[in-house]
């Protein structure tokens, strides 16, 4: 079965009397547009996303085959976790990460990242308290908006630039 785009999310439908047939998917998995899995039950999907961005979630609906329903559910893994005691602190972690390029989740005002020993110990050595769980990493912070126009001025960066600029 080819997938696509998604029918919704299991949270927002009525799926009483229905099978959830899960699509388990890995954290860096979930944006991929072109992939080929099995479901649990065993059933082949293959999705094909058209646009640009497209990401799964948790509990995303697939497709609906008779009585049942394949989801996406997002596996868990071990991760970095840091809960930030103030609004600075939580801004700093999230800049000397984001200053890495390494991907970065916002949960439970919590800051995660995918573990990496050496982004531990560097957290640790910066004065940050990480610890290492084992946690689902499910909020994704999408960084897109760029910092200079590309030779066009249509990015919403640069229209605020010129929104400032005129008053």
């Amino acid at each position: 079965m080819i997938v696509k785009e998604i029918m919704g999310n299991i949270s927002d439908m009525a799926a009483d009397g229905l099978t959830q047939d899960l699509l388990e998917l890995e954290w860096y998995e979930t944006t991929k547009r072109i992939q080929r899995k099995r479901t649990l039950a065993g059933r082949e999907i293959a999705i094909k996303f058209l646009r640009e961005g497209q990401r799964l979630r948790q509990g995303d609906v697939l497709l609906q085959d008779g009585d049942t329903l394949v989801t996406v559910d997002i596996k868990p893994c071990e991760a970095i976790v840091i809960a930030p005691q103030t609004l600075l602190e939580m801004g700093t972690v999230c800049y000397e990460i984001g200053n890495k390029h390494m991907p970065l989740f916002i949960q439970d005002n919590k800051v995660m990242m995918p573990f990496e020993m050496p982004m531990f110990r560097w957290l640790e050595g910066s004065g940050y308290k990480p610890e290492k769980q084992v946690v689902r990493l499910l909020n994704i912070l999408k960084s897109n908006v760029e910092p200079h126009s590309h030779g066009n001025n249509n990015s919403l960066f640069s229209k605020i630039l010129n929104l400032a600029s005129k008053e």
